[in-house]
Protein backbone atom coordinates (compact mmCIF):
# COMPACT_ATOMS: atom_id res chain seq x y z
CA UNK A 1 0.00 0.00 0.00
CA UNK A 2 1.13 3.28 -0.69
CA UNK A 3 -0.20 6.99 1.49
CA UNK A 4 0.59 10.55 0.34
CA UNK A 5 2.53 12.79 2.94
CA UNK A 6 2.42 17.07 2.14
CA UNK A 7 5.73 18.22 3.01
CA UNK A 8 5.12 21.98 4.47
CA UNK A 9 7.75 23.99 5.01
CA UNK A 10 8.75 28.01 6.19
CA UNK A 11 10.93 29.48 3.02
CA UNK A 12 13.54 32.19 3.38
CA UNK A 13 11.83 34.89 1.99
CA UNK A 14 12.06 37.96 3.47
CA UNK A 15 10.47 40.22 5.61
CA UNK A 16 8.05 37.60 6.05
CA UNK A 17 8.43 33.84 5.28
CA UNK A 18 5.48 32.19 3.04
CA UNK A 19 4.81 28.50 3.33
CA UNK A 20 5.40 26.00 0.60
CA UNK A 21 4.84 22.10 0.74
CA UNK A 22 4.64 19.29 -1.86
CA UNK A 23 3.93 16.04 -1.82
CA UNK A 24 5.64 12.81 -1.21
CA UNK A 25 4.18 8.91 -2.02
CA UNK A 26 5.60 6.49 0.58
CA UNK A 27 5.10 2.81 0.35
CA UNK A 28 3.85 0.80 3.30
CA UNK A 29 1.91 1.61 6.27
CA UNK A 30 1.74 4.52 7.94
CA UNK A 31 4.35 4.89 10.63
CA UNK A 32 5.67 7.87 13.04
CA UNK A 33 7.19 10.53 13.22
CA UNK A 34 10.83 9.09 13.49
CA UNK A 35 9.90 6.78 10.33
CA UNK A 36 9.23 9.16 8.00
CA UNK A 37 12.21 10.04 5.77
CA UNK A 38 14.41 13.13 5.13
CA UNK A 39 13.57 14.32 1.61
CA UNK A 40 15.07 17.62 -0.26
CA UNK A 41 14.11 20.82 -2.21
CA UNK A 42 15.54 23.62 -4.68
CA UNK A 43 16.07 26.44 -2.16
CA UNK A 44 17.32 28.28 -4.69
CA UNK A 45 13.37 28.93 -5.86
CA UNK A 46 12.85 29.29 -2.28
CA UNK A 47 15.00 31.90 -1.33
CA UNK A 48 17.11 29.30 0.43
CA UNK A 49 20.43 28.84 -1.74
CA UNK A 50 22.03 29.77 -4.68
CA UNK A 51 21.66 28.12 -7.98
CA UNK A 52 25.08 26.44 -7.90
CA UNK A 53 24.54 24.29 -4.63
CA UNK A 54 20.81 24.64 -4.07
CA UNK A 55 19.73 21.51 -2.75
CA UNK A 56 18.28 21.81 1.25
CA UNK A 57 16.72 19.21 3.70
CA UNK A 58 12.99 18.57 4.67
CA UNK A 59 13.32 17.29 8.70
CA UNK A 60 10.16 16.12 9.75
CA UNK A 61 9.67 17.40 12.61
CA UNK A 62 5.53 17.42 13.15
CA UNK A 63 2.82 15.45 11.51
CA UNK A 64 -1.12 14.96 11.43
CA UNK A 65 -3.60 13.63 9.69
CA UNK A 66 -4.52 15.01 6.13
CA UNK A 67 -7.78 16.43 6.85
CA UNK A 68 -8.02 17.13 2.77
CA UNK A 69 -7.27 14.00 1.30
CA UNK A 70 -8.50 12.09 4.25
CA UNK A 71 -7.67 8.21 4.50
CA UNK A 72 -4.30 7.33 5.72
CA UNK A 73 -2.73 10.44 4.34
CA UNK A 74 -0.93 13.22 6.73
CA UNK A 75 0.42 16.49 6.70
CA UNK A 76 4.44 16.63 7.65
CA UNK A 77 5.49 19.99 9.44
CA UNK A 78 9.08 20.13 8.37
CA UNK A 79 12.59 21.81 9.32
CA UNK A 80 14.92 23.50 6.55
CA UNK A 81 18.26 21.67 7.29
CA UNK A 82 21.76 22.29 5.39
CA UNK A 83 23.28 19.40 3.27
CA UNK A 84 25.40 18.84 6.16
CA UNK A 85 22.71 18.57 8.13
CA UNK A 86 22.76 21.63 10.44
CA UNK A 87 20.47 24.34 10.69
CA UNK A 88 19.35 26.13 7.83
CA UNK A 89 19.83 30.30 8.09
CA UNK A 90 16.10 30.27 7.43
CA UNK A 91 15.27 27.24 10.29
CA UNK A 92 14.18 29.62 13.31
CA UNK A 93 12.64 26.74 15.02
CA UNK A 94 16.01 25.29 16.24
CA UNK A 95 16.83 28.14 18.62
CA UNK A 96 13.21 27.90 20.07
CA UNK A 97 14.05 24.24 21.09
CA UNK A 98 17.04 25.26 22.59
CA UNK A 99 15.34 27.91 24.90
CA UNK A 100 12.31 25.82 25.35
CA UNK A 101 14.65 22.88 27.04
CA UNK A 102 16.97 25.44 28.82
CA UNK A 103 13.91 26.73 30.59
CA UNK A 104 11.81 23.50 30.29
CA UNK A 105 11.23 23.43 34.65
CA UNK A 106 9.26 26.11 34.54
CA UNK A 107 6.73 24.91 31.98
CA UNK A 108 6.00 27.95 29.91
CA UNK A 109 2.63 27.33 28.19
CA UNK A 110 1.78 29.67 25.04
CA UNK A 111 -1.86 30.29 23.53
CA UNK A 112 -2.06 32.39 20.20
CA UNK A 113 -4.43 34.24 18.75
CA UNK A 114 -4.56 34.40 15.17
CA UNK A 115 -6.13 37.28 13.16
CA UNK A 116 -6.46 37.32 8.93
CA UNK A 117 -8.27 38.73 6.60
CA UNK A 118 -10.05 37.43 3.18
CA UNK A 119 -9.12 39.06 -0.35
CA UNK A 120 -11.66 38.10 -3.23
CA UNK A 121 -10.40 40.22 -6.63
CA UNK A 122 -8.15 41.87 -4.99
CA UNK A 123 -10.62 43.58 -2.31
CA UNK A 124 -11.28 42.49 1.77
CA UNK A 125 -14.17 40.51 1.47
CA UNK A 126 -17.28 42.23 2.24
CA UNK A 127 -15.93 45.59 0.74
CA UNK A 128 -17.64 46.98 -2.68
CA UNK A 129 -15.36 47.65 -5.36
CA UNK A 130 -14.09 50.97 -5.09
CA UNK A 131 -15.58 52.02 -1.80
CA UNK A 132 -15.84 51.38 1.38
CA UNK A 133 -18.31 49.56 3.51
CA UNK A 134 -20.33 50.90 6.61
CA UNK A 135 -17.48 51.86 9.30
CA UNK A 136 -16.23 49.39 12.22
CA UNK A 137 -18.63 49.00 14.98
CA UNK A 138 -21.25 45.69 14.42
CA UNK A 139 -18.48 43.36 12.38
CA UNK A 140 -16.76 41.88 15.59
CA UNK A 141 -18.45 38.51 17.06
CA UNK A 142 -20.89 40.08 14.53
CA UNK A 143 -24.06 37.82 12.90
CA UNK A 144 -26.13 38.54 9.54
CA UNK A 145 -25.07 38.73 6.12
CA UNK A 146 -24.82 42.58 5.95
CA UNK A 147 -22.34 42.06 8.69
CA UNK A 148 -20.71 38.83 8.29
CA UNK A 149 -18.06 37.22 5.17
CA UNK A 150 -16.51 34.22 4.52
CA UNK A 151 -18.37 32.50 7.81
CA UNK A 152 -18.14 29.23 4.95
CA UNK A 153 -14.35 29.19 4.67
CA UNK A 154 -13.69 29.73 8.22
CA UNK A 155 -16.02 26.84 9.45
CA UNK A 156 -14.63 24.52 6.81
CA UNK A 157 -11.43 25.59 8.20
CA UNK A 158 -12.17 25.16 11.97
CA UNK A 159 -13.28 21.87 10.89
CA UNK A 160 -10.25 20.83 8.67
CA UNK A 161 -7.58 21.86 11.71
CA UNK A 162 -10.01 19.66 14.50
CA UNK A 163 -9.99 16.68 12.27
CA UNK A 164 -6.09 16.78 11.83
CA UNK A 165 -6.25 17.17 15.76
CA UNK A 166 -5.07 20.42 16.06
CA UNK A 167 -5.17 22.41 19.32
CA UNK A 168 -7.80 25.44 17.96
CA UNK A 169 -9.40 26.68 21.35
CA UNK A 170 -12.08 28.86 18.92
CA UNK A 171 -12.82 31.10 16.71
CA UNK A 172 -14.61 34.66 16.18
CA UNK A 173 -15.60 37.17 13.59
CA UNK A 174 -13.06 40.03 14.18
CA UNK A 175 -13.30 44.02 14.01
CA UNK A 176 -12.90 44.59 10.27
CA UNK A 177 -15.34 43.20 7.82
CA UNK A 178 -13.61 40.10 6.07
CA UNK A 179 -11.36 39.81 9.44
CA UNK A 180 -11.22 36.61 11.63
CA UNK A 181 -9.39 34.99 14.19
CA UNK A 182 -8.88 31.79 15.01
CA UNK A 183 -6.71 30.85 18.49
CA UNK A 184 -4.34 27.68 19.28
CA UNK A 185 -3.23 26.61 22.09
CA UNK A 186 -2.94 26.34 24.98
CA UNK A 187 0.39 24.44 24.43
CA UNK A 188 4.07 24.27 24.96
CA UNK A 189 6.09 26.46 22.84
CA UNK A 190 7.08 24.20 19.96
CA UNK A 191 3.44 22.61 20.14
CA UNK A 192 2.34 25.54 19.31
CA UNK A 193 4.10 27.13 17.33
CA UNK A 194 4.29 23.96 14.89
CA UNK A 195 0.22 23.60 15.16
CA UNK A 196 0.16 27.29 14.24
CA UNK A 197 2.12 27.21 11.06
CA UNK A 198 0.41 23.86 9.79
CA UNK A 199 -2.92 26.01 10.88
CA UNK A 200 -1.54 28.27 8.79
CA UNK A 201 -1.35 26.28 5.89
CA UNK A 202 -5.06 24.36 6.12
CA UNK A 203 -5.93 28.60 5.78
CA UNK A 204 -4.63 29.26 2.62
CA UNK A 205 -5.39 25.49 1.43
CA UNK A 206 -9.14 25.84 2.66
CA UNK A 207 -9.55 29.33 1.10
CA UNK A 208 -8.18 28.05 -2.24
CA UNK A 209 -11.13 25.86 -2.45
CA UNK A 210 -13.64 29.22 -1.75
CA UNK A 211 -11.29 31.46 -4.66
CA UNK A 212 -10.38 33.35 -1.74
CA UNK A 213 -6.84 34.61 -0.47
CA UNK A 214 -6.26 34.95 3.10
CA UNK A 215 -3.16 37.35 4.26
CA UNK A 216 -1.43 37.93 7.17
CA UNK A 217 -1.20 41.54 6.74
CA UNK A 218 -0.82 43.15 9.65
CA UNK A 219 -2.59 46.63 8.15
CA UNK A 220 -4.40 44.82 5.14
CA UNK A 221 -6.62 48.27 4.84
CA UNK A 222 -4.69 51.63 5.39
CA UNK A 223 -6.74 53.88 7.81
CA UNK A 224 -9.66 54.01 10.20
CA UNK A 225 -9.64 49.97 9.90
CA UNK A 226 -8.05 47.30 12.36
CA UNK A 227 -4.93 45.83 11.65
CA UNK A 228 -4.23 42.23 12.07
CA UNK A 229 -2.31 40.82 15.03
CA UNK A 230 -1.33 37.56 17.02
CA UNK A 231 -1.90 38.46 20.41
CA UNK A 232 0.51 35.98 22.55
CA UNK A 233 -0.90 34.70 25.88
CA UNK A 234 1.99 33.32 28.08
CA UNK A 235 2.66 31.99 31.42
CA UNK A 236 5.06 29.67 33.31
CA UNK A 237 4.10 27.66 36.42
CA UNK A 238 5.19 30.31 38.66
CA UNK A 239 2.56 32.92 37.15
CA UNK A 240 -0.25 30.37 37.10
CA UNK A 241 0.36 30.32 40.75
CA UNK A 242 0.82 33.30 41.95
CA UNK A 243 0.67 37.14 40.97
CA UNK A 244 4.13 38.75 41.44
CA UNK A 245 5.15 36.54 38.87
CA UNK A 246 3.00 38.19 36.88
CA UNK A 247 4.33 41.65 37.27
CA UNK A 248 8.05 40.12 37.78
CA UNK A 249 7.14 39.02 33.98
CA UNK A 250 5.54 42.09 32.73
CA UNK A 251 8.40 43.95 34.24
CA UNK A 252 10.92 42.16 32.26
CA UNK A 253 9.46 42.76 29.00
CA UNK A 254 10.16 46.81 29.74
CA UNK A 255 13.68 46.45 30.90
CA UNK A 256 16.31 48.18 29.24
CA UNK A 257 16.76 47.42 25.14
CA UNK A 258 13.35 44.16 25.89
CA UNK A 259 10.98 46.64 24.10
CA UNK A 260 12.66 47.12 21.00
CA UNK A 261 14.62 43.47 20.72
CA UNK A 262 10.93 42.63 21.01
CA UNK A 263 9.37 44.47 18.51
CA UNK A 264 11.96 44.58 15.62
CA UNK A 265 11.46 40.53 15.50
CA UNK A 266 7.21 40.85 15.73
CA UNK A 267 6.63 40.67 12.56
CA UNK A 268 7.22 43.52 9.59
CA UNK A 269 5.35 46.12 8.88
CA UNK A 270 5.07 46.79 12.83
CA UNK A 271 5.35 50.39 12.95
CA UNK A 272 1.80 50.63 10.68
CA UNK A 273 0.31 48.71 12.89
CA UNK A 274 0.90 49.55 16.61
CA UNK A 275 0.33 53.22 16.06
CA UNK A 276 -1.88 53.99 19.59
CA UNK A 277 -5.30 53.77 17.65
CA UNK A 278 -7.58 50.67 17.07
CA UNK A 279 -6.44 49.16 20.66
CA UNK A 280 -2.72 49.34 19.93
CA UNK A 281 0.01 50.59 22.34
CA UNK A 282 2.57 52.91 20.21
CA UNK A 283 5.58 50.52 18.57
CA UNK A 284 8.31 52.73 20.32
CA UNK A 285 6.58 52.86 24.21
CA UNK A 286 6.26 49.72 26.51
CA UNK A 287 3.22 49.65 28.98
CA UNK A 288 1.41 47.40 30.93
CA UNK A 289 -2.17 47.13 33.03
CA UNK A 290 -4.97 45.42 33.39
CA UNK A 291 -7.86 44.87 31.61
CA UNK A 292 -6.31 47.61 29.00
CA UNK A 293 -6.13 46.48 25.79
CA UNK A 294 -4.16 49.99 25.08
CA UNK A 295 -1.67 48.69 26.78
CA UNK A 296 1.64 46.85 25.33
CA UNK A 297 1.10 43.80 27.71
CA UNK A 298 -2.55 43.21 28.93
CA UNK A 299 -3.29 41.19 32.47
CA UNK A 300 -6.84 40.24 32.24
CA UNK A 301 -9.06 41.27 34.78
CA UNK A 302 -9.90 37.54 35.56
CA UNK A 303 -5.96 37.48 36.56
CA UNK A 304 -5.87 40.31 39.09
CA UNK A 305 -8.89 38.99 40.85
CA UNK A 306 -7.31 35.70 40.86
CA UNK A 307 -3.82 36.70 42.10
CA UNK A 308 -2.79 34.39 39.16
CA UNK A 309 -2.81 33.12 35.84
CA UNK A 310 -1.17 34.84 32.28
CA UNK A 311 -0.78 37.54 30.30
CA UNK A 312 -1.04 38.66 27.12
CA UNK A 313 1.39 40.55 24.43
CA UNK A 314 -0.59 42.28 21.86
CA UNK A 315 2.16 44.00 20.35
CA UNK A 316 3.05 40.27 17.61
CA UNK A 317 1.92 41.05 14.19
CA UNK A 318 -0.76 38.51 12.15
CA UNK A 319 2.92 38.34 10.32
CA UNK A 320 4.82 37.27 13.35
CA UNK A 321 7.04 33.69 13.18
CA UNK A 322 5.51 31.81 16.33
CA UNK A 323 9.17 30.05 16.76
CA UNK A 324 10.58 33.54 17.19
CA UNK A 325 8.00 35.23 19.59
CA UNK A 326 7.87 32.42 21.87
CA UNK A 327 11.36 32.21 22.51
CA UNK A 328 11.82 35.82 23.07
CA UNK A 329 8.85 35.42 25.62
CA UNK A 330 10.50 32.09 27.58
CA UNK A 331 13.81 33.68 27.22
CA UNK A 332 13.43 37.21 28.54
CA UNK A 333 10.59 36.35 31.34
CA UNK A 334 11.77 32.82 32.65
CA UNK A 335 15.20 34.43 32.46
CA UNK A 336 13.63 37.42 34.50
CA UNK A 337 11.65 34.90 36.95
CA UNK A 338 14.76 32.77 37.39
CA UNK A 339 16.51 36.02 38.70
CA UNK A 340 14.05 36.82 40.98
CA UNK A 341 13.69 33.07 42.54
CA UNK A 342 10.39 32.95 40.94
CA UNK A 343 10.49 29.70 39.39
Amino acid sequence: MTFKAEYIWIDGTEPTAKLRSKTKIISGAPAGLDALPIWGFDGSSTNQAEGHSSDCVLKPVFTCPDPLRGGDDILVLCEVLNIDLTPHASNTRAALAEVEEKFAAQEPIFGIEQEYTFFKDGYPLGFPKGGFPAPQGGYYCGVGADEIFGRDVVEAHLDNCLKAGLGLSGINAEVMPGQWEFQVGPLAPLEVSDQLWVARWLLYRTAEDFDVAATLDPKPVKGDWNGAGAHTNFSTKAMREGYDAIITACESLGEGSKPLDHVKNYGAGIDDRLTGLHETAPWNEYSYGVSNRGASVRIPWQVEKDGKGYIEDRRPNANVDPYVVTRLLVDTCCSALEKAGQV
